[in-house]
């Protein structure tokens, strides 16, 4: 009697050591080889790298959306366009409408329509033609389509998506360090736990303020 009480009390002991071990390096995420600096200061940077015309980041824009209201308060979201030849044109559109601040109002609709016909806003003129519909002026629109300012982040997040490797989307990378994907997680559920976890981890890995 002693020793099945003692076999359950060590299986009780061991299931929060199993439940947090359940994520593996490697394989339901992985450690990237060059870290990359991040942008968000003392929290710890969640960076989902995504493009319009993806139908599974459309999918994952809810169960995300929902999530970041209830991540953990010492982490910060990030969204970077993707950055292959075809998508270029709407990394600058994501850009554009950050410069005019508009992101918010136009981010969701651009989503949409890119779902619906992909095809139809491969240029300057034809995403003009999305955010006057609207309400953007067009011609402010174009000014900052084409201002050092939006090129320059166009670029910078280019170079990030060759530093990170970034051949697919959606991707989320933890404070520059860990990279998962809904695949490698095992489902929109399980992969939103990993974020928790990983930003856990990229706390206590962080190195230590010296004390004032």
């Amino acid at each position: 009697m002693k020793r099945i009480l003692g076999m359950w009390l060590m299986a009780a002991l061991l299931l929060p050591v199993l439940a947090h071990a359940g994520f593996e390096e490697g394989r339901h995420y992985m450690a990237l080889p060059f870290p990359a600096p991040v942008e968000t200061g003392d929290k710890i940077e969640v960076r989902e790298f995504f493009w319009y015309g993806c139908p599974h980041c459309y999918v994952l824009e809810p169960a995300l959306k929902s999530w970041k209201k209830k991540m953990p308060k010492n982490a910060q979201f990030v969204h970077t366009p993707g950055t292959a030849p075809r998508w270029m044109i709407h990394a600058q559109a994501y850009y554009t409408f950050e410069a005019m601040g508009v992101l918010d109002k136009l981010h969701e609709p651009f989503f949409k329509v890119m779902q619906d016909k992909p095809a139809a806003y491969g240029d300057e003129k034809t995403i003009a033609d999305f955010a006057a519909a609207q309400g953007v002026d067009r011609r402010k629109f174009t000014e900052a389509f084409n201002s050092f300012g939006v090129r320059l982040k166009l670029e910078k997040a280019k170079q990030l998506n060759q530093d990170l490797n970034i051949s697919s989307v959606p991707a989320i990378v933890v404070d520059g360090r860990y990279l998962t994907t809904v695949a490698m997680a095992g489902g929109e559920a399980q992969m939103l736990k990993l974020l928790d976890e990983l930003i856990a981890k990229a706390a206590k890995e962080r190195p230590k303020k010296p004390a004032k």
